[in-house]
């Protein structure tokens, strides 16, 4: 019996170590927001750093893993994913998402989720159209999910707003966001990139209560299993930013 036994225990340790089931993996979530030929502020980055980028990652053996994957994974709905696992992620809804960001994604076919506040998008001259988003999730490498209704400062609104104006406000930017996306895009949205990476208690509970499963900050690290879900961390990659600076991103706990 004891031989047994300790023929269990070593295959369970075995197993472990096939499988990464003992390791934690931290995940690193990149935010990027817009594209280009030239930069014009500090979040755009060239069109070739990101096609270098990409490079890097595919040469070095990552392995770049939908969101929904890396939440299961956090959550233990699966035991493990591929080492050195990455999640890409784009705020706003730029028209350079469309025009610039998918070629480069089309040609690797790898996962993106889209962050978008619907209040802009087919109403400016500077954002996609409902029907570049809905022609991008049909690739089935892009998810849209939500960015609050119009990106606010929530800070600044509570100083303005009387208190049942301001609860009226998270409401819209919040449920309201959340709603229309669903509207539009015709799946569940589930997802929160919080505006400007403004979150507390309130703005937390208030988005658990809307129906979000995950909700996501502009904090400069890998995402854990130990981090709350409503506040994961991700990085921005932003136009000061060479292939060195990237490298330290990805693989600081790597």
């Amino acid at each position: 019996m004891r031989i047994i036994l300790r023929l269990i225990i070593i295959a369970l340790l075995f197993e472990s170590v096939l499988w990464g089931d003992g390791i934690e993996k931290k995940i690193p979530i990149l935010c990027y927001h817009r594209f280009g030929d030239s930069i014009n502020d500090s979040t755009t980055i060239k069109t070739s750093e990101f096609a270098k980028q990409l490079a890097w990652l595919q040469a070095n053996n990552y392995s770049v893993i939908s969101l929904d994957s890396a939440i299961k994974y956090l959550t233990g709905q699966i035991k493990t994913i591929p080492d050195r696992s990455v999640v890409i992620t784009a705020d706003d809804g730029h028209k350079s998402i469309y025009y610039e960001m998918a070629p480069l994604i089309k040609k690797h076919r790898i996962p993106v989720t889209l962050f978008i506040y619907p209040s802009a998008i087919s109403n400016t001259n500077y954002s996609m159209t409902w029907e570049q988003l809905r022609e991008l999730e049909n690739t089935k490498l892009f998810q849209v999910e939500s960015h609050t209704y119009w990106h606010p400062n929530f800070k600044q609104e509570k100083k303005k707003l009387s208190s049942d104006e301001y609860e009226k406000f998270v409401d819209k930017q919040l449920a309201g966001s959340k709603q229309m996306l669903e509207k539009k895009m015709g799946h569940e949205v589930k997802y929160l990139a919080w505006a400007f990476g403004i979150y507390d208690y309130e703005l937390i509970t208030k988005a658990v209560q809307s129906g979000y499963i995950a909700a996501f900050t502009i904090e400069k690290r890998s995402a854990a299993k130990s981090d709350t879900l409503m506040t994961l961390p991700r990085s921005m990659v932003v136009s000061i930013y060479d292939i060195e600076v990237f490298k330290k991103i990805v693989s600081e706990d790597n």
